[in-house]
């Protein structure tokens, strides 16, 4: 016996995910966990059983609801699916994700779309941000075909433009966890900071790298995954987010300066293996930090333009652009908002099978097209 859910399937940004109504799965957080773990085959390296593609950046998920917040007309909450292992973790969020949530709401009816572009107001749970999703709808509906071209995505999509606000200290409550633009790791110089993503920054060249390395070299050198991941243990301690053993923040990057036109380099972690591009709110917690004096990211960064607010940060596909809106110098910088354009296209829509001894319905309701 098979119940059904109702979802999409979407590639947001670089990753690629479910997306659910939150009135859809169960209210239960146990239950529900288990249905998204089913929903990915998870547990299995594969995920052959399942809907998830056998990476970390497409076994995740957004669960999307109506907002009871002034400042927000959704809620959008967030879950990274375990592939190997049963688990599923909301502590951190996914701007790539993010990006496909604007479009999803829209054509839930949760906002009703307006000539041109709509803006739809999202709540990040995860976070507690908001985000300004703005989507291009002529004609009152979603387009999501253009020229806008993002690296580590083939193609081209219309443009989805994400605006972030009060994203500084997303976790701890701090922009700089440690109260240092510095501190000392098992040996290592790094920054710890929370902006939009809680991250660890270290120099690639302290752990004998160049920053340049293609994610395959990275993911075969299992001594310097395994430092690496000594290193975000003991720095989420110092950060105060304790034990992190099973969840993916902080996440971890190695940087340097750049070897193209871009402000920076950067080889994200997530946290296990490197991002086959990067993540959206990790390269804001970089950009943030590299305009913060005495970081890691402030003395790699190289300037592309006087006066820009834009930072682009080259990964292992490319680079990705983003806007950052900050006041002060120095290390008094404040980090007021920032944004970055990314693109989303549904994969298919319609009703997902899920083992009933999982979670047993008596209905489910069709999925709105």
């Amino acid at each position: 016996m098979q119940n059904t859910i109702p979802c999409v399937m979407m590639r947001g940004g670089t990753s690629r995910g479910l997306y659910f109504r939150a009135s859809d799965l169960p209210q239960d957080i146990a239950t529900r966990d288990a249905v998204l773990v089913a929903a990915m085959g998870s547990a299995d390296p594969s995920q052959i059983d399942g809907a998830g593609g056998g990476t970390s950046v497409t076994s995740k998920v957004a669960i999307v609801s109506p907002s009871s917040h002034p400042g927000a007309d959704v809620d959008y909450l967030f879950a990274q699916v375990g592939v190997e292992k049963a688990l599923v973790d909301t502590a951190p969020s996914c701007g790539n994700i993010l990006a496909g949530v604007g479009p999803f709401a829209i054509e839930c009816g949760y906002v009703p779309a307006e000539a041109g572009e709509t803006t739809v107001r999202v709540r990040n749970l995860n976070t507690g941000a908001l985000i300004d999703c703005v989507v291009q709808t002529p004609d009152r509906q979603v387009r999501y075909d253009g020229d806008t071209a993002i690296d580590g995505v083939p193609g081209t999509a219309a443009p989805i433009r994400l605006g972030f606000r009060n994203i500084a200290g997303s976790k701890t409550g701090r922009l700089l966890p440690t109260g240092n633009v510095r501190d000392t790791v098992c040996g290592i110089a790094v920054t710890c900071i929370d902006l939009a993503m809680p991250m660890v920054l270290v120099a690639a060249e302290s752990l004998g790298k160049t920053g340049y390395e293609s994610k395959a070299e990275l993911d075969a050198d299992a001594a310097f995954l395994a430092r690496l991941e000594a290193i975000r243990r003991e720095a989420a301690l110092l950060m105060g987010l304790g034990d992190v053993s099973d969840s993916v923040i902080p996440k971890i990057a190695i940087l340097a300066a750049p070897r193209g036109d871009s402000g920076i380099s950067s080889r994200y972690f997530v946290p296990e293996r490197c991002h086959a591009a990067h993540a959206a709110t990790g390269a804001i917690c970089i950009a943030g930090a590299a305009r913060i004096g005495g970081t890691i990211a402030h003395a790699l960064h190289v300037a592309t333009a006087a006066g820009s607010p834009v930072v682009r940060v080259e990964h292992p596909k490319g680079a990705i652009g983003i806007s950052v809106e900050a006041s002060g110098t120095g290390r008094s910088v404040e980090i007021s908002a920032a944004s970055v354009c990314r693109t989303a296209r549904p994969i298919f829509s319609g009703n997902l099978f899920i083992p009933a001894g999982i979670w047993t319905r008596e209905s489910a309701p069709r999925l709105a097209a």
